[in-house]
Order: C-alpha cells, then sequence, then structure tokens
C-alpha cells in the first residue's frame, strides 16, 4: 500500500512539474509575441524623450557602472557583478513593462527575471537604454510622480537634461536606488553624500565589496 502511494505521489510530482514548466514556457511565448507591441506603446509615452547619444562623452558608462555594471554583457539577469544588487535595467524594465500589480517575493522575483530573459532577447541593448533613461521613477513632485532623466532634470533641477554638468547629473544618478530617499532638491545631504561615494567608486578609490553592495560602504569618507 504505502509503495503504491508513493507510485502515485511520484506520478502527481512529474505531472504537476510539467504542467508548471508548460504554462511558464506559454506565458513567456505570450511575452515574446507582444513585446514589440508593449515596447512601442511605452515609448510612445515617454513624456521628454532623448537620445543618450546626445549626453556628454562618459556619462552612460557612469550611469551603467552604478546601475548596472554588466549591462551590455548579461542577458537581462546578473548574479555576479559586483555591485550589480538585485535588479538589472532589464529586470527593472520587465517590472515596468509586464506588470499592472507588481508585489516583491520569491516568486515576483522569479517571474520578473524570466520576463527579463524575454525582453533581452527581443528589444536591444541601446533600446532598453532609452527606454530607461525615458521612464525610470524619479520621485514624487508637487504635481505628481516624475518618469526618465529629462523630466527629473527639469523638475529637480530646472534644467534641460544637456545643460547637466558631471555633478549634476550623478546627483540624478545617485536618485535612482531610492528617489524620495536620496531626492536632489528634497533630500540635499543624503543624496550628496550618495553623489560622493558614486564619484569615489568611479574614480576608482574604491569599489564594492560584492555583488549586494549598492550602497558602496567602502566609498563612505
Amino acid at each position: 500500500m504505502r509503495s503504491r502511494l508513493s507510485a502515485v505521489v511520484g506520478v502527481l510530482t512529474i505531472v504537476v512539474t510539467g504542467v508548471v514548466l508548460l504554462g511558464t514556457l506559454l506565458w513567456m511565448a505570450w511575452l515574446w509575441w507582444r513585446t514589440p507591441g508593449i515596447v512601442r506603446a511605452a515609448e510612445a509615452g515617454i513624456a521628454a524623450p532623448f537620445d543618450p547619444t546626445e549626453l556628454r562623452a562618459g556619462w552612460i558608462s557612469d550611469l551603467l557602472a552604478i546601475e548596472d555594471p554588466a549591462f551590455f554583457s548579461h542577458h537581462g539577469i546578473d548574479l555576479w557583478t559586483p555591485g550589480g544588487g538585485w535588479t538589472t535595467i532589464s529586470q527593472g524594465l520587465a517590472k515596468d513593462l509586464y506588470f499592472e500589480e507588481f508585489r516583491p517575493g520569491p516568486m515576483a522575483k522569479l517571474e520578473q527575471s524570466l520576463a527579463a530573459l524575454v525582453l533581452d532577447a527581443r528589444v536591444s541593448k541601446d533600446r532598453q537604454l532609452r527606454l530607461f533613461l525615458g521612464r525610470v521613477y524619479m520621485g514624487e513632485a508637487p504635481g505628481g510622480p516624475v518618469h526618465g532623466f529629462s523630466s527629473a532634470a527639469q523638475t529637480w533641477l530646472g534644467k534641460d537634461i544637456l545643460e547637466l554638468d558631471r555633478s549634476e547629473f550623478l546627483s540624478l544618478v545617485a536618485m535612482v536606488i531610492g528617489p524620495n530617499e536620496y531626492g536632489v532638491a528634497t533630500r540635499p545631504q543624503r543624496n550628496a553624500e550618495r553623489r560622493g561615494r558614486i564619484e569615489r567608486l568611479l574614480a576608482g578609490a574604491c569599489r564594492p565589496t560584492g555583488w549586494g553592495d549598492v550602497t558602496y560602504e567602502a566609498c563612505a569618507r
């Protein structure tokens, strides 16, 4: 009797596993098919679009060194690059583009990561970068949420994105990890402290201590 029950449980386990895998593959195929339309709609909704190539030389490299050091080499997820943290640009975009409601948790992170693999396979890195710069959340203003670097420059610094100096641009970079916690206008001291760590990291004076080190403790004065 016990051996028969074990056999039944084994068969059920195989069936359930197969159903889950099939469902996951179908869901990813559905995302694959929908991605071009989703991306076009997202691009059309950018309030203040701009071409990243118009930024000053080295600024995109500065941004990626902080936000996603292996952006141009990974395939959507990155679990090993020092300072990479939990979320790549591709994963952040997947969360923004594919999920109407995202509740943090292990299963949600798995779904986000699988979606990021699809996104990275379907959308070029340059296009992902433009989407990120145009749509990333950059804090709450009196008129509502601010999205994108161009809107953030206008809202928080009163300048066009192309008029910023490097320190001002890095002030916006410093906000991305927590726009309301490190707001350049709303929390200037915290922003300046994080920007200082970023500047020391970019200068080679320190480096992340591991994959999850996104606050750069070794870069504190």
